[in-house]
């Protein structure tokens, strides 16, 4: 199982190169900050209180060579951890997206859309930034050591003083971050539910007009924005609060050194230019206990951010069959089948047969969703005899196509979305859909372009391309005139003639084309004829013709 603690080590090992490579850059960089008060107080003594020109050179020579080390190690080890930083993040997000798309389903169970795009960007990001904050505490941990080191050389007690003193500040940094770890979680969950919340409104726009339940979806919103807002100021106080202190603590810690290094001074143990060393050195501890409060604060983000990507990508499956499907015939048996609101769905297709299935909307989404294999039912769903239950989703689609009745269109032509997975004559496809658009058409992301008819018919022509043995289709006609759907009725038949074909749709024009048709209402199962069903049995008189 994959866990926050798995996600930051693959970040950080995937990185490996670039991490050590921005480590011992950022370590040179620090190191160069530290010895640059060290060969000032060098200066003061050999050179300036001397007099003597040729040591006074000789210590800028040396000065100036710690700052070009500096510069170029900070610049080009700022490099390298920013690309491991995004690179680790670029693979993180593939990981989610090939999670996600899995033909085994599971990841977007307990996620709206929204939520997991927010976790493949923000959350994705604060993972990858690890690789940026390790180098950082590499460098703070140089730095405290060339002081340390340079300290102790000028006087043991300011040495231990700092190196005994870091560990209890490092561990009050630690024991500081975790409030902000957890606001740093509840913040990444409620952006990620009014991101999810956003998309889905926006999806269901046209449905929300023409339903005038506009307010209601913005007053929604509003809620669940104020609860993220609420909990990014909380987030942002934790912070502010987590910087304070530490920032205070560095304070005092720094004032601690310089009042004993003055001390010191006072007393004539060291020299002037040993206190100018200790008081500079004093300084620039600031900055690698800043890197330390930035590394924890980073550490704490990316470890909430990791456990959400974990939740995602350790998400149950499904549907979990492997075997491969062999090349099937294209009968179908349906036996006690129980999903949502189908109940105990019985009944068998043979080879080449076109079958209509007249079904309450909830148990004809929900059939739908058993046959593609997105969701394991309990019951028996068998093509030529193999139990789907155990067979790949992806060897499942091959064989048995579901063309749902909201299918989405990509960007691009027509004959690009219809020919996309087609195994069969694409115009023969085009005019038996009645999808009756030049071929270069354009088509907008999600087929926004066309009308509801012409996307029903682009969508059509798509399945009917792909030629499946088995092919599913759910009210492909319910946003055409009653003279094109009878037309395309007919020429489904056709194009399917010696294939077989299932169409879960109460069109009296599609079921008067079929060989035969099951009726599923209230938990019964009623087979026969089109035309003896419509007189014969008023359930399903009132689900055609209502």
């Amino acid at each position: 199982m994959t866990t926050g603690g798995v996600v930051l080590r693959q970040a950080i090992g995937g990185q490996r190169r670039d991490v050590i490579v921005s480590s011992v850059l950022a370590a040179g960089h620090q190191a160069g900050e530290a010895l640059v008060p060290v060969v000032i107080g060098v200066v003061i003594d050999r050179a300036v209180a001397t007099g003597s020109v040729s040591s006074l050179l000789m210590c800028l020579a040396a000065l100036a060579g710690a700052f070009v080390a500096l510069s170029y190690s900070y610049r080009f080890g700022a490099r390298a951890g920013e690309r491991a930083a995004e690179q680790a993040a670029h693979r993180i997000r593939i990981q989610l997206s090939q999670r996600v798309l899995d033909p085994r389903g599971g990841a977007e169970a307990s996620h709206l859309p929204g939520a997991l795009v927010n976790i493949a960007t923000s959350d994705a990001k604060r993972v990858g930034g690890i690789n940026q904050a390790l180098p950082m505490a590499v460098a703070a941990l140089t730095g405290l050591l060339v002081s340390a080191i340079a300290l102790l050389r000028i006087s043991v007690p300011l040495g231990l003083l700092v190196l005994l003193g870091t560990p209890p500040l490092m561990f009050l940094g630690h024991l500081i971050g975790r409030p902000l770890e957890r606001r740093s979680g509840v913040e990444q969950e409620r952006a990620a539910h009014a991101s999810g919340v956003a998309a889905d409104l926006v999806a269901g726009l046209r449905v929300l007009k023409g339903i005038r339940a506009e307010k209601a979806a913005i007053d929604r919103y509003r809620r669940t924005s104020r609860d993220s807002l609420t909990a990014t100021i909380k987030a942002a106080r934790a912070r502010a609060w987590h910087d304070g202190a530490i920032l205070s603590l560095t304070g005092v810690f720094i004032a601690l050194v310089a009042l004993v290094g003055g001390n010191l001074a006072a007393d004539r143990a060291i020299s002037i230019g040993d206190l100018v060393a200790a008081v500079g050195l004093a300084q620039f501890l600031v900055v690698p206990l800043r890197l330390f409060a930035y590394v924890n604060g980073q550490l704490a983000q990316a470890r909430a951010s990791a456990a959400r990507v974990a939740e995602v990508l350790s998400a149950d499956y499904a549907v979990t069959g492997t075997k491969i499907l062999p090349s099937v015939d294209g009968r179908v048996r349906l036996a006690g089948v129980c999903h949502g609101s189908a109940r105990d769905v019985t009944f068998d297709v043979h080879e080449g047969e076109f079958v209509g299935v007249v079904a309450s909307p909830a148990t004809a989404a929900d059939l739908l969703a058993c046959l593609a294999q997105d969701v394991a039912p309990t019951g028996t769903i068998e093509v030529d005899g193999h139990d789907l239950a155990d067979a790949s989703p992806s060897s499942v689609r091959e064989a048995v196509l579901v063309a749902a009745h909201d299918a989405v269109l990509f960007e691009g032509t027509l004959r690009e979305n219809v020919s996309a997975a087609a195994s069969g004559p694409v115009d023969r496809a085009l005019a038996a859909a009645a999808a009756e658009l030049p071929e270069d058409t354009h088509i907008s992301e999600r087929g926004q372009s066309l009308s509801g008819g012409q996307r029903q018919r682009v969508a059509l022509a798509r399945a009917l391309a792909a030629d499946p043995a088995v092919l599913v289709v759910h009210d492909p006609t319910t946003a055409v005139d009653a003279v094109t759907e009878a037309r395309i009725a007919r020429d489904i038949r056709e194009v399917r003639r010696g294939r077989t074909t299932i169409a879960l749709t109460t069109s009296p024009a599609l079921l008067a084309v079929t060989d035969r048709v099951v009726l599923l209402a209230d938990g019964v199962t009623t087979e026969g004829r089109h035309a003896d069903l419509l007189h014969g049995n008023e359930v399903y008189r009132k689900a055609v013709l209502s």
